[in-house]
């Protein structure tokens, strides 16, 4: 039976991240996007990314960041994934010599097969609920109906999972991946570490 890879996103703490990896998540998020809740300084995410080991995929998620932002986000924390959640091309996208995904907002208008041609560069897409005023972290799910059968590349999916649907989402989509944030959270950006444990083993079968 295949794994689903879990990234816990928006660790804002080094006790959280270190929760995460112990429980067994493939990555964590750091959000770079000050207008988030879950933003994190440069300096305390390179303390973060330190602490969960070699093995642990650190992604840093930016929002329309100028490319300098990003470069010297890259300069100063040890990033190895880069998650793009604006309106960013594919162009600025593949500049940072980082393998990256693409966030794909679910508006009810979306052709979907269009919009994932425009990025022939991401290594894989996280398909997000949509909301005309976020950019991500909106807590709802989507109709997962909506997302291709069988997807031949690697499926994030994400929006408004949690310890009690998780188990449902990967039964009935069977993604690459799962992304949780607030899911997983006593309040914005401080991770409970017991629906940390209980979101990672339903993700996987437990």
């Amino acid at each position: 039976m295949k794994r689903t890879r879990v990234k816990i996103c928006g660790i804002t703490r080094e006790g959280d991240a270190r929760v995460a990896a112990e429980a067994g998540a493939d990555a964590i998020g750091l959000v770079f996007y000050q207008k988030s809740p879950r933003y994190v300084e440069q300096s305390t995410a390179a303390v973060i990314a330190r602490s969960v080991g070699p093995f642990v995929t650190t992604v840093g998620l930016f929002v329309n960041a100028p490319a300098s932002q990003v470069l010297e986000t890259l300069n100063n924390v040890g990033l190895q994934l880069l998650q793009f959640h604006g309106d960013e091309d594919d162009v600025y996208c593949r500049q940072f010599g980082r393998p990256y995904i693409k966030a794909i907002r679910m508006s009810p208008d979306l052709d979907l097969v269009s919009e994932m041609a425009r990025f022939p560069g991401a290594c894989g897409f996280l398909f997000d609920a949509w909301n005309k005023d976020k950019y991500g972290g909106t807590g709802q799910t989507f109709d997962w109906q909506r997302l291709p059968d069988k997807a031949n590349f690697p499926l994030v999916l994400a929006g408004g999972l949690t310890p009690v649907n998780v188990a449902e989402a990967v039964q009935q989509i069977a993604p690459y991946g799962v992304d949780v944030s607030g899911g997983v959270e006593e309040s914005p950006g401080i991770k409970s570490a017991e629906l940390v444990q209980q979101f990672i083993a339903r993700a996987n079968g437990g």
